[in-house]
């Protein structure tokens, strides 16, 4: 999205001390609230948006109608799947309230809960600059496979960010298992060559991969309600300047920041935090409204809805809409279709009650890390076999193909339910 922002090298001691401080450290817990007072339609939507990604990210075939994919960089406008990421970056947002919320609520001392928001952070970054990688390695100098180093890359990731159910018999059994995924990660990471001559083989942060890019939009997001807390008009104002930033980078206007651009280019160029922040904002939003009146919560964040598509549709005069480009034009409509869509959500789910029909959407929506990484195993496992398994895919029938990426996306999602099951869960 933000094209290359600069690499890490392999021989940085210090970088990999910082990696394992922050893996052993690290501990992922539910973002929704919980108990009596949770919001379902929050699940429900992250569930919905974890599922479309799924279903875009399986659909690059030829013959799909085109606003189902990707739009190239300058092409001025938008598919489902130019949409599905920045939904779910909104509903990181929205869990923030919530999470952050609860631990000042605990009275939890600032110094802890920034610690946890930057592990957190981290944890996320790390984890996306691993995938971005994995399509990178070369087996003749790394010597293992490229199918097989992203498979112990992503087995490590599972051993390291499992939610083990700890008790005083299984201590060391747990901290065993995630030394073992540490070691697996940094032996995989040493071993790691791209053969390119640009950096020497080493591992790049480039774009930081979709995890990594959720990462840096929930350190300022998290970091500005740790500041702001409940304030609608203060969040507005971080929002604000994100979308003035974001505008300024688009206008070259921000040159001068170009030296820590290959490491805060995602928080320079805007994009990513102001539709984080625009998530947070409906949180607070419902959080203020909701006890008073269900009718005006929804028509408040159908009015910013609406209000956002206005804005993106004007500034498209000065900015195309282009996901890749992340324009201000496209950031602004994507928050616009988010607010609305979580508005239908929240009157059918949680005023209405109609929740039979969300079961499928559940296991995604409550287990999201796991839904998003446990599908490249089986994709990586797959490829290793070298057996056209997923037939749809050598179908030159659109309808096949979609139909195909449809029931793989069900499948996986499915497939996380087992996994929970097995006490094999990740979270977000």
């Amino acid at each position: 999205m933000f094209g290359n922002t600069g690499h890490i090298h392999t021989n940085s001691d210090g970088l990999f001390i910082s990696i394992l401080f922050y893996i052993l450290t690290s501990y992922f817990n539910p973002y929704s609230m919980t108990g009596n007072n949770r919001i379902l339609s929050i699940d429900i939507m992250r569930g919905m948006t974890l599922v479309l990604m799924l279903f875009v990210n399986d659909l690059y075939m030829p013959g799909v109608p085109s606003w189902l994919g990707h739009q190239a960089a300058n092409f001025d406008g938008m598919g489902l799947a130019d949409w599905v990421f920045p939904g779910f970056l909104f509903m990181v947002g929205m869990a923030i309230p919530f999470s952050i919320g609860k631990r000042i609520s605990e009275g939890q001392p600032a110094n802890n809960i920034i610690r946890h928001i930057v592990i957190r952070s981290v944890s996320l970054i790390i984890i996306g600059v691993l995938m971005l990688n994995s399509g990178r390695v070369n087996p003749e100098f790394t010597h293992i496979g490229k199918n097989l180093w992203a498979i112990l890359m992503y087995i490590g990731v599972f051993l390291i960010w499992n939610t083990y159910k700890e008790n005083d018999k299984n201590f060391f059994t747990i901290a065993g298992l995630k030394l073992l995924g540490v070691a697996l990660i940094v032996f995989l990471v040493f071993k790691f060559h791209s053969g390119e001559i640009d950096n020497n083989g080493s591992l790049i942060t480039s774009w930081w991969g979709i995890l990594g890019l959720i990462g840096w939009g929930y350190l300022v997001a998290a970091l500005v309600y740790l500041a702001v807390k409940n304030s609608i008009l203060n969040t507005v104002v971080a929002f604000l300047f994100f979308l003035a930033m974001n505008i300024l980078a688009k206008l070259d206007l921000l040159n001068t920041l170009n030296p820590v651009k290959p490491i805060l280019g995602v928080i320079i160029e805007g994009n990513v935090p102001l539709i984080v922040l625009s998530g947070m904002l409906t949180t607070l939003i419902l959080k203020k409204y909701s006890k008073i009146s269900y009718r005006r919560t929804i028509i408040i964040i159908v009015a910013i809805g609406i209000v956002s598509l206005i804005a993106g549709f004007v500034l498209r005069k000065w900015f195309i809409i282009s996901k890749i480009q992340a324009t201000p034009s496209w950031g602004l409509i994507c928050n616009g279709i988010s607010m609305i869509l979580f508005a239908l959500l929240y009157w059918i789910i949680d005023i209405k009650k109609q929740i039979k029909w969300t079961f499928f959407l559940k296991p995604a929506g409550e287990n999201s890390l796991t839904t998003y990484l446990a599908p490249d195993i089986v994709y990586y496992l797959i490829w290793s076999t070298g057996i056209p398994i997923l037939i749809y895919k050598q179908s030159g029938v659109p309808l096949i193909v979609i139909a195909g990426s449809i029931i793989w996306a069900l499948l996986m999602v499915a497939l996380t339910a087992l996994l929970v099951k097995f006490n094999i869960k990740l979270k977000l």
